[in-house]
């Protein structure tokens, strides 16, 4: 299919529609090159746009052009030494004065073509099939936001409100009741005067006199039926109702024990950064609580999550009895959907690892939505793992994945948050 686009009119962001197009058009070549880009850039750099290379189809616009037909006599400047049909030797070596080499006419080549996608565009992209899952409304949020909907047709109202057809409709229906007996009465005087003319009545005849006096009569009356009435205006009605609305939290939960490494530090950092670009992206209203431990936990703000050095044993247990405790004491209204990600080495106290798994089964699995535990370690599972492993195999809303390098951050964070079948 071709399409013509005229340009003339329209403004800066004539191209916009266009835009739209390609980017529909080559849709998987496109998540295929943001794909490859990810993987050469750091999670903290994720926002930014990106160049993107694709094979060339079809991805110019057909246009007007001259074409050069014809007969046509050009006259070079500069030309000193031959004139019109003078003849020339063939430059030895046959071809020009080229220095590039041949191809190898064996192997097809297509070129790239490079297109730069907006950090709008880049993200898009890349968070496009990825949600929370089990994202269900609970209940209407405290502040309550409304929305206008229609609600049938009022007699009175602003100007601006005036529903045109609704108005005319009503105008039309009271016409036709209002002048129904007079144009019966009209049609019937008609028939009787058509009569006495096909008699041969004479003009003169009372009763001619007489009808005709009555038909002026009655087309006066119809006459006087005003096309519109105020009575026949309606106004559209709208009420404002409340507007559903979901909000949720999500806490993060890091071990900065002495058994997490800076190099597993950062692993763990940059999977929560990874997430919570992706929250703060997928979800207006969502709340974003940090919890830090080793040996004793602490809510903490982003800034001390991420930067903070302080260091010591491992408990896990005391991470989620504050979580328990949070929960319980902001988000336990049943107004919250509540998300839970944990980050560890996986190295815990054997009697805690107990605990961790009765608190999850007793207290902190009911109360929440989603929990996942990413496990940071390139050695075999630690005891924590191997409880967690059988809560997971009890609870469908628990999820659990390890992480051995870097490059796995972004594959296990797909497989956590990809979109649930419906």
């Amino acid at each position: 299919m071709t399409y013509l686009i005229d340009r003339r009119l329209q403004g800066k962001n004539k191209s916009a529609v266009n835009r739209e197009r390609f980017l529909r058009r080559y849709k998987s070549q496109i998540k295929e090159a943001v794909g490859r880009a990810i993987k050469g850039r750091s999670i903290t750099d994720i926002e930014n746009g990106e160049k993107v290379s694709i094979p060339v189809k079809d991805v110019n616009e057909p246009n007007f052009g001259h074409a050069h037909g014809g007969v046509w006599e050009t006259i070079n400047p500069g030309n000193k030494e031959y004139q019109k049909g003078d003849q020339f030797n063939r430059p030895k070596g046959g071809a020009g004065a080229g220095r590039g080499k041949a191809g190898n006419t064996d192997q097809a080549s297509e070129d790239d073509f490079i297109f730069e996608l907006s950090r709008e565009e880049f993200m898009n992209y890349f968070f496009e099939d990825l949600e929370l899952p089990n994202m269900v409304k609970t209940q209407l949020t405290a502040t309550t936001e409304f929305k206008n909907q229609r609600a049938g047709y009022n007699m009175s109202g602003t100007p601006s409100n005036i529903h045109v057809l609704r108005s005319l409709r009503g105008a039309l229906g009271r016409r036709l009741a209002v002048g129904g007996s007079s144009r019966k009465a009209l049609t019937k005087a008609e028939h009787e005067l058509a009569e006495l003319v096909m008699a041969s009545t004479a003009l003169d005849d009372p009763r001619v006199l007489e009808l005709k006096k009555l038909i002026h009569h009655l087309h006066t009356r119809l006459l006087a039926i005003p096309f519109i009435d105020p009575f026949d205006l309606r106004y559209s009605n709208r009420v404002k109702v409340p507007k559903p609305m979901t909000q949720a939290v999500m806490f993060c939960i890091m071990d900065v024990s002495g058994s997490m490494d800076e190099s597993r530090k950062d692993t763990a950092k940059r999977f929560f950064i990874l997430l919570y670009l992706f929250l703060k992206r997928a979800y207006d209203k969502i709340d974003v609580v940090f919890i830090r431990h080793h040996t004793a936990a602490a809510e903490v703000d982003e800034e001390e999550f991420f930067h903070s050095r302080e260091s010591g044993g491992t408990v896990v247990s005391s991470a989620l009895q504050l979580l328990t405790k949070v929960i319980g004491e902001r988000y336990g209204s049943g107004e919250w959907n509540s998300y839970v990600a944990q980050a560890s080495d996986g190295d815990n106290w054997d009697n805690d690892s107990l605990l961790c798994k009765q608190l999850l089964i007793n207290t902190i699995l009911p109360a929440v939505q989603y929990y996942t535990y990413v496990e940071i370690t390139d050695g075999p599972a630690q005891n924590l793992w191997e409880q967690y492993a059988e809560v997971a195999d009890h609870h469908r809303h628990f999820a659990m994945q390890k992480i051995v390098t870097p490059a796995d951050i972004y594959p296990v964070f797909r497989e956590l948050f990809k979109k649930q079948p419906r």
